[in-house]
């Protein structure tokens, strides 16, 4: 027999979870107790909501799932933030808590870190909240939540543990982890797909998040069909760097919007055609006039925005493998030309909201080409996420759309740093955003990783004031003083520089990467 806190780490271990973001407290200390003889890596963040941001941007970087420690209470209402984040933009996470004891829930005697109904409260940011009420029970609800994360749309999973089941104890069987297959698409309805567009004259794909485990398909596909495809800001970089069928993130905008609505047939695989990837401008102009077909693993998401003409339930990556299939030989369309007429009449470096920042994303992808870059809600980041042009998938995210978080690429980053050591990590973050999670550079310094922070100061919420202006309302609480961010480095051991140009921010950022733990680097914007 062995404790069902051990049982934990050692299911975590058989699962393939390899890192665990947390702040232990009074509540978790059992869960700590095998720590001592796991391999598991444990990486303390400074706010809990920080260990979900690193979480995060872990499983973005990876695709795979990190655990996070949390105690009972605050520990899991500052972690919520994050796990909405990750449930908008369904990343998996596995979130372990403490909860009072059993005999206790629900009574409200103002217990230590006490809620009403923690379990409910976190149901809402989820795909599911569990209770662990007998320690047994500990390797089936595991097996849940890894279902969840493998077979069908992932997401943040949470289960929380009692005081006194943490050293209950369990029986020490052999674990066993079942294979995990995602569901395919039924045959009648991939032969129907394939036929629509084997005989669509002007096809276009739309390529969601769904779709970052398939480029190898999704690549493919698009050159079978000779179709221009759009892909949504998660899924920058799964055709690859210049694909002359890739239209990118441009559904908010006039060419590409009459692009959609001119196509016959379109294909939409993995995304929920939401808001913040095809409207961004919010006034309802993505439309298509065409037949579309909708591919996803969640059944929900099939008819969530748009009704489609034909819907396929399944894993992306095996739909694409049937169409594939299916489909006779590549026909010309002129999918490139089609392509790059809508990219030339786009007019990027005419925009104002885009322009400015053109050279500055240049100077990232020159100095650090193969670098994942991690965004918050900036100028810059609003403009790359039009303008950028990744060689692979998971190299550009950011939480500027969906549910849309301030305070997360430092977080975000530093997970991405620890799942890819090999590959250099920047941190693009305005002064506003930044001083949501500042305290992690702390952790980001204790990490030991070279990880570059480029910082756009522009005093204070620069998205917000232009909203205010153009809707005639007087600037309120927008207009900040940014701290000293020279001292604040030193202060928490980092490197800085302030750069005033696109070169030397890319120098900045070469040289970022021979220092042992990050380096803010400082444009002092304009906008």
């Amino acid at each position: 027999m062995i404790t069902c806190a051990q049982r934990l780490l050692d299911l975590l271990e058989a699962y393939g979870i390899d890192t665990a973001f947390g702040i232990p407290g009074v509540h978790t200390i059992e869960l700590y107790r095998g720590f001592a003889t796991s391999p598991l890596h444990h990486v303390t963040p400074r706010h809990e909501q920080g260990a979900g941001f690193m979480a995060d941007g872990y499983a973005r970087a990876t695709g795979r799932p990190a655990a996070c420690f949390i105690i009972t209470g605050p520990g899991m209402t500052n972690i919520a933030t994050a796990m909405g984040q990750a449930l908008a933009d369904s990343i998996p996470m596995l979130v372990i808590s403490g909860v009072n004891r059993r005999d206790t829930l629900g009574r409200g005697q103002g217990r230590l870190h006490e809620l009403p109904d923690q379990r409910q409260t976190l149901s809402g940011v989820s795909v599911f909240s569990h209770t662990l009420l007998d320690g047994e029970a500990i390797d089936e609800v595991m097996a849940r939540a890894f279902t969840v994360f493998n077979s069908a749309r992932p997401g943040p999973v949470h289960i929380e543990i009692p005081l006194d089941v943490m050293p209950q104890p369990v029986n020490d069987a052999p674990i066993r982890v079942p294979r995990f297959y995602p569901p395919s698409a039924s045959s009648a309805g991939l032969d129907e797909a394939a036929a629509w567009l084997a005989g669509a004259k002007r096809p276009l794909i739309l390529l969601g998040g769904g779709c970052l485990g398939a480029s190898d398909n999704a690549r493919a596909l698009v050159e079978r069909l000779d179709a221009p495809a759009m892909t949504t800001i998660n899924a920058r970089g799964v055709l690859g760097k210049g694909h002359p069928l890739d239209l990118g993130n441009c559904s908010s905008l006039p060419a590409g919007r009459e692009l959609a609505l001119n196509a016959d047939v379109v294909l939409a695989l993995g995304t929920e055609l939401g808001e913040t990837d095809y409207d961004l401008v919010a006034d309802e102009g993505f439309r298509l006039d065409g037949r579309l077909i909708r591919v996803d693993i969640d059944p929900h998401q099939l008819t969530v925005n748009r009704l489609p003409d034909l819907a396929l339930l399944g894993d992306v990556n095996e739909v694409m493998n049937g169409l594939l299939e299916r489909l006779p030989e590549r026909v010309e369309r002129d999918g490139a030309a089609r392509t790059d007429n809508v990219l030339s009449a786009l007019s990027l470096g005419e925009r104002p909201d885009v322009a400015p920042y053109m050279d500055w994303l240049d100077a990232l992808g020159q100095a650090l080409p193969e670098a994942t870059v991690v965004g918050d809600s900036t100028g810059p980041v609003y403009a790359g996420n039009f303008l950028i042009d990744m060689p692979a998938p998971r190299r550009w995210f950011n939480a500027a759309t969906g549910y849309g978080t301030l305070g997360y690429a430092l977080p975000a980053a530093i997970g991405a740093a620890i799942a890819v050591p090999e590959r250099p990590v920047i941190a693009l973050v305005g002064d506003g955003g930044l001083m949501f999670s500042l305290s992690e550079l702390a952790t980001a310094r204790d990490t030991g990783l070279p990880l570059a922070v480029v910082i756009w100061n522009n005093q204070g919420y620069g998205e917000i004031r232009r909203y205010m202006d153009n809707d005639h309302v007087e600037r309120r609480g927008v207009d900040l003083v940014a701290p000293n961010f020279a001292a604040l480095a030193k202060g928490f051991g980092c490197e800085y520089q302030h750069v005033e140009t696109p070169d030397a921010l890319a120098q900045a950022l070469q040289a970022s990467q021979q220092m042992q733990g990050p380096t803010l680097i400082e444009i002092t914007a304009k906008d």
